[in-house]
């Protein structure tokens, strides 16, 4: 690790270069100091275009600034806060200078801006589950979610044209004037004692669950250990290893190190040990993830957010009935199925978490939840709580819904595939060209003259997503009981196709064949 942290240091980003730039995709800025694609320059651009983007909106309150267990993360944030303090920003950063998970930023921002005019954003320096050598900053302005589109674009543009100029017009401290001007705040406390206003601590307390809890080696660890002292919960953490070479890790499927809590490789460790538990769950080390673990497995991520919602639709008694359910539209259909037969609208998005934004800040949204292991939700009374994935409180949900149940969430899952039906669902890559990839961007409805797909009549193509009418960034295909979505990948030479079906594994795979075909001849 010794050498990744000189090359952030020692390593100049030509910004003349594509790759060397700063690119945000749907997570941030991330990179790798000895690929020149995130280094200290890197941080110093993106912090002043902040910086500069703070002042054009106006924002005069402080900054929260939290950093991961990555190797990179505290050496990033260290040159973060030496940029913010030399532009006099006030920041706020984590007692003892530790790090902070990403839903403690949120909600720092959310419960500060609720109670100020002079609005508060942060900055969260992480490359959430990925390999112990990357990098990762994000930026969650006045809403406290992740940054939009517009607002990346401004400050990805505002970072390079640094970059170009070399920094010379970037102010710096000295790193001890740094820390020195860092305000402490206790983000765990702040978000361990307002649980109770979203999660039923009560009920999970009565239950006498005997809960598990794996933090990966991150940041989750410091709050399991608090939440447990907090409620007086049975709870163990089943490892409180933080290294940043991560060497505790079993290696994912890919034999790579990666702290996926959604892939049951990574996720090794607790498997081996779930039997102590009623329940028990991961998160990587951000904490912006969630992975659940009952007595048959860890749980599809797909299942438990089906379930979420379910529940949440009969044990919410104070939320609305117009609030609407959020989620992606490669998430699964059993989603759609169970939002309909609560006569709640399905908010249908784009991938990204940034789209659930809006709906959970202002209150209109009850959940959002991807396919990838990450969702929020309001408080118990309808209000905002974390508009950013919270890995934390959503753990705590599927402890809730045991409680109050008395069903562990997989045996939950299985009561509505048999009211639902039960759906296959796979993610497959496929290889293509640079021509393909931009072909994906001129798709539209009429892209598809095909009546049919894997023998069932076409009933929707969608280029767009239904819930805010805003770009897929490739294609979605509908029938009765299945589909398929397809969408280029951003740093790769292939295209990802997700499919479901609800007639079996067999239809699914005809349904992916049938996908590749139909791609292949409208690309």
């Amino acid at each position: 690790m010794e050498a990744i942290i000189n090359a952030f240091f020692d390593e100049m980003p030509d910004a003349n270069v594509a790759k060397e730039r700063v690119a945000f995709g749907t997570s941030g800025h991330r990179g790798r100091a000895g690929e020149r694609t995130f280094n200290a320059a890197h941080i110093a651009a993106i912090t002043q275009a902040v910086v500069d983007f703070r002042r054009e909106a106006g924002y005069r309150g402080p900054l929260f600034l939290g950093f991961d267990t990555h190797a990179l993360s505290r050496p990033a944030w260290e040159r973060a806060l030496q940029v913010l303090v030399a532009n006099d920003v006030p920041v706020l950063v984590e007692k003892g200078h530790g790090y902070t998970a990403t839903p403690l930023v949120s909600h720092a921002i959310l419960q500060h801006n609720a109670s100020n005019t002079a609005l508060a954003d942060g900055l969260i320096i992480t490359p959430s589950h990925n390999p112990p050598e990357d990098g990762g900053i994000k930026y969650n302005p006045a809403h406290g979610g992740p940054a939009d589109t517009d607002v990346t674009s401004w400050i990805e543009l505002r970072a390079n044209a640094y970059l170009l100029r070399e920094l010379d017009d970037v102010p710096l401290v000295s790193l001890e004037e740094a820390l020195a001007h860092a305000q402490e705040y206790d983000f765990t406390a702040h978000y361990v004692e307002g649980l109770n206003s979203v999660i039923d601590m009560q009920a999970i307390q009565r239950a006498g669950l005997r809960l598990g809890a794996d933090p990966m080696g991150g940041t989750a660890l410091p709050v399991w250990q608090a939440v447990a002292k907090h409620y007086a919960l049975t709870l163990e953490v089943v490892n409180t290893q933080v290294d940043a070479s991560f060497a505790f890790m079993p290696p994912d499927h890919d034999g790579k190190t990666r702290m996926d809590c959604s892939s049951s490789a990574a996720m090794a460790n607790l498997l081996t040990v779930k039997d102590r538990f009623d329940i028990a769950f991961g998160n990587d080390p951000d904490a912006d993830r969630h992975g659940i673990v009952d007595a048959n497995g860890l749980m599809n991520p797909n299942h438990f957010l089906a379930v979420c919602i379910d529940y949440l639709m009969t044990h919410r008694p104070e939320w609305a009935a117009s609030l609407k359910i959020g989620k992606t539209l490669v998430s699964s259909s059993m989603i759609d199925r169970v939002v309909a037969s609560h006569n709640r609208e399905l908010y249908e998005v784009p991938v990204g978490f940034k789209w659930f934004v809006e709906g959970l800040h202002k209150g209109w949204l009850a959940f959002g939840g991807e396919e990838s292991a990450g969702a929020s939700l309001l408080t118990r009374d309808g209000a905002a709580w974390s508009t950013d994935k919270d890995g934390i409180a959503l753990c705590l949900l599927a402890a809730e819904i045991l409680a109050v149940t008395g069903k562990t969430p997989s045996a939950y899952y299985r009561e509505l595939t048999q009211r639902f039906g039960e759906p296959c669902y796979k993610r497959v890559d496929t290889a293509c060209t640079p021509e393909e990839k931009a072909a994906f961007k001129k798709l539209n409805s009429d892209s598809v003259t095909a009546q049919t797909l894997a023998g069932e009549a076409i009933t929707a193509v969608l280029v767009t997503a239904p819930g805010n009418g805003a770009s897929i960034g490739g294609i979605k295909v509908t029938t009765e009981n299945g589909w398929f979505a397809a969408r280029p990948s951003g740093t790769e030479s292939l295209y990802k196709v997700y499919a479901e079906s609800f007639k079996g594994p067999e239809h699914l795979d005809e349904l992916i064949e049938s996908a590749r075909a139909l791609l292949s001849a409208i690309l």
